[in-house]
């Protein structure tokens, strides 16, 4: 092999781009016009010039820095001819041997080199040289043969002399990157480069024969694809002539669709199945209406979430405030749910039960909620259901079937994250036919509704997107497991002054919208809406109140239409009368004055609080008790309960009354509304207090709560209701067990400014407060009380 002496001086660098040049080859470079000239120069003045062929890192142009931007090692390429081309010159040189560049410098835009040989390590003996000639020449072969009319590059390989020859002959048509061309270059181990280089042939050839066989296969499959297409054509064309034009059924559309869709790889399987029995059967087969609006489901049917809009906390919070006077711990409540959603990605976690009573704005929430989020509101009732299938649907075999109501509304929606109302959850029902309450724990179950499965649909459809929410006034029938599932977010119902806001703000707007009036036709003054809402409404939330301004704005209506009405037309109070008729809401008002056994109770209802008089007296008899007013079983054992604590802690107070001589009979007035809860147990034992003492009950005094055989005063519910009852009526001075202390923040405060408030723990400090009266009864320490021997009882 030809190695040059080593060489001190400065030979001019040609840049190579995308090549390595190796020796003993030929080759022909194109060449910039700077580089060009400088050879032609040297050319000149020595009649022969050789250049040093560095090859570009990466391939690309030299950077700034001659160092970095090619490679130290490179060939010796000994300038044969230069001639003029477009962009430069065309430079035939002959690489003679591998050289390294010790030094690299850039003069006038181009480079120059002082380079040293690179001589190869004689590690391979003339067999051992041999036998590699013939390997390498023979996987060149095998790499050929994947390539029609290679037969005259081969026959070049087979002429030459070296491996080197054969690497600087084949490399530039291999598929092989600058990163594995360099390194064969600076290989001065003859065995190693020989090794390696026969390795990058056998890896060429595989990744080739691997990427005839992907097209083979590719082939095969868009010929069996076309064979297919034919197929159906022609199927189509036959049924056409069968059974005439109708008989174009549409298949290859479905089909496209199906390919088009954004549905699972399961169900696009499922989808396919039931196509190809479409195709099968032809239009006119039993099945194939049934197969077609199955089809239309599960391409209507949102798939995939679309782009979702950010959740905008304060926007939510300002649709919530716009859209609904009152309620500050239910928005407050939402708003948490919404930050919760924001934080998860809006991966729900816990399902939302609006609980209240009728007309306090549950699924108006919900319709909010939706505007806020920027998302679909779908809503479907539920009262009266009592088939499970209307949840689950109903299974393809029967005639007639259809999807539950999740997925219909779904469908409906349109979108695969809407918010979806479950309207009126209390009032399922349970039948021969299944229990839709069980059928709705996997839909409102997190854990188990991203595989919600539907009867009709077969494939799994995923609910977990979805926020849902549920409302119910009452959850008294609503299952223990179903209402485990959801957070419950109760609605106790509107104060006097949030009505009128909520009336003044919306419904009258909205009911004057409805008929045709506007603020200019109709006016409504303050002291109308407020004898509205207290004597011709009785109710927690504002249905009531909206159907009696819709009233007003027909008897409006009338009058202009018959011209007998000056616009603006003012309704005030004294014209109600007119208007609505007689009042239709009699309130219970504080009595001026209370005989004994007389006392004023607290109760709540579902449609708000109220306050009742519980009635007591006393006649000659046996010691019977009496109880009237259709007094369910908890009442009528809180009585029993207050007239044994009464004989046992008032013996001295009540010395003149014989109650073994005498009847007592309780009643609690509107004897037709049936009553029950434990909230009467305080008022009980008081009213029997009063009648066996013969003391009076202040009339401005109420009271609430339960109380036990041992005297004690327990909590109960619904005081917020029951205080704005009491200051309704005129009431001043409300007693409360000390534990619903706490329920008294959720009192307006305008309210609690007009109210004195008894907290209790005993039934001592009932009567202390109410009727001024020591118990004298202590209790026997038990260590004292007097056992009864078997035998003697």
């Amino acid at each position: 092999m030809h190695s040059p002496q080593p060489d001190t001086s400065e030979t001019v660098v040609i840049p190579l781009f995308e090549t390595v040049i190796y020796p003993e080859t030929r080759t022909k470079l194109q060449v910039e016009t700077a580089v060009g000239e400088a050879l032609i120069a040297a050319m000149k003045n020595d009649g022969s010039v050789s250049a040093v062929g560095l090859t570009a890192k990466c391939g690309g142009e030299p950077s700034e820095n001659p160092a970095g931007a090619l490679y130290t090692t490179g060939t010796l390429l000994e300038i044969a001819h230069i001639q003029p081309a477009d962009d430069g010159y065309l430079v035939f040189a002959h690489a003679t041997c591998r050289v390294k560049a010790v030094t690299l410098s850039e003069k006038g835009g181009l480079f120059y080199a002082v380079h040293e040989p690179l001589p190869d390590v004689p590690d391979l003996d003339e067999d051992a040289r041999a036998e590699m000639l013939a390997g390498v020449k023979a996987a060149v072969h095998e790499l050929s043969g994947n390539f029609q009319g290679s037969e005259q590059f081969t026959r070049s390989v087979d002429k030459m002399a070296s491996v080197d020859q054969i690497m600087g002959f084949v490399l530039p048509f291999l598929p092989v990157g600058i990163g594995e061309k360099q390194p064969l270059l600076e290989t001065v181990s003859a065995r190693e480069r020989y090794t390696a280089f026969l390795q990058l042939l056998v890896n060429v050839n595989e990744s080739i024969n691997l990427r005839i066989e992907v097209a083979r296969k590719a082939s095969e499959k868009v010929g069996k694809a076309n064979r297919e297409a034919m197929l159906r054509e022609q199927l189509r064309v036959i049924q056409e002539e069968l059974n005439g034009d109708e008989g174009s059924s549409g298949e290859e559309g479905y089909r496209e669709r199906i390919e088009r869709s954004t549905m699972p790889d399961e169900v696009r399987k499922k989808a396919f199945a039931e196509l190809k029995k479409l195709e099968m059967g032809g239009s006119q087969h039993h099945e194939s209406q049934g197969i077609r609006n199955y089809l239309d489901l599960l391409l209507d049917l949102p798939w995939t979430v679309e782009e979702k809009k950010e959740i905008d906390i304060e926007e939510a919070r300002r649709v919530l405030e716009s859209n609904h006077n009152g309620l500050e711990k239910v928005k407050e409540r939402i708003i948490q749910h919404l930050a919760v959603m924001k934080l998860k990605q809006e991966k729900q976690g816990s399902i939302l039960l609006l609980a209240g009573p009728p007309g306090t704005g549950k699924t108006s929430l919900g319709k909010s909620i939706a505007d806020a989020l920027g998302r679909k509101y779908v809503r479907i009732s539920l009262g009266g259901v009592r088939d499970e299938a209307e949840i689950r649907g109903h299974r393809r075999t029967y005639v007639g079937s259809l999807p539950g109501r999740i997925i219909q509304g779904m469908k409906k929606a349109g979108t695969k994250n809407p918010v979806f109302i479950l309207d009126e959850v209390d009032k399922l029902a349970v039948s021969h036919l299944g229990d839709p309450a069980s059928a709705l724990l996997e839909v409102l179950d997190p854990e188990q509704n991203s595989t919600f499965s539907d009867h009709y649909l077969e494939v799994p459809y995923d609910l977990s997107d979805v926020l849902f929410i549920a409302t119910a006034n009452s959850l008294a029938t609503i299952p223990a497991p179903l209402l485990d599932r959801m957070e419950l977010v109760e609605i106790s119902g509107y104060t006097k002054n949030e009505k009128f806001a909520i009336a003044k703000d919306h419904l009258l707007p909205e009911t004057l919208e409805e008929h045709g009036l506007d603020a200019d036709t109709l006016k409504v003054e303050d002291d109308a809406l407020v004898t509205i809402i207290e004597r011709y409404t009785r109710e927690a939330g504002v249905r009531a109140l909206k159907k009696q301004l819709a009233r007003i704005a027909r008897f409006v209506s009338t009058k202009i239409v018959s011209g007998t009405a000056d616009l603006p037309y003012t309704v005030t109070a004294e014209m109600l009368p007119e208007i609505l008729g007689k009042e239709m809401v009699r309130q219970d008002v504080a009595r001026k004055e209370n005989p004994p056994g007389v006392v004023t109770g607290l109760a709540w209802t579902p449609v708000g609080g109220d306050i009742l008089f519980v009635e007591g007296t006393f006649m000659p008899g046996k010691g019977r008790l009496t109880l009237t007013g259709q007094l369910g079983d908890v009442m009528k054992e809180s009585a029993q309960i207050s007239l044994s604590l009464i004989r046992s802690r008032l013996p001295l107070t009540a010395s003149g009354f014989d109650f073994f001589a005498s009847d007592i009979h309780i009643h609690v007035p509107s004897g037709a509304t049936p009553k029950d809860g434990p909230s009467a147990g305080v008022t009980l034992f008081t009213t029997l207090a009063s009648l066996v003492t013969g003391r009076a009950v202040d009339p401005t005094i109420a009271m609430t709560g339960e109380v036990t055989l041992s005297g004690a005063v327990l909590p109960v519910g619904g005081i917020k209701e029951k205080v704005l009852a009491a200051h309704r009526a005129g009431i001043r001075k409300v007693i409360l067990p000390r534990e619903n202390e706490r329920d008294l923040a959720d009192v307006p405060e305008d309210v609690r400014r007009e109210l004195t408030f008894v907290t209790v723990d005993t039934v001592d400090d009932v009567l202390r407060e109410a009727l001024g009266v020591a118990l004298h009864g202590p209790v026997v320490p038990y260590s004292e009380r007097r056992c009864v021997p078997a035998h003697d009882l």
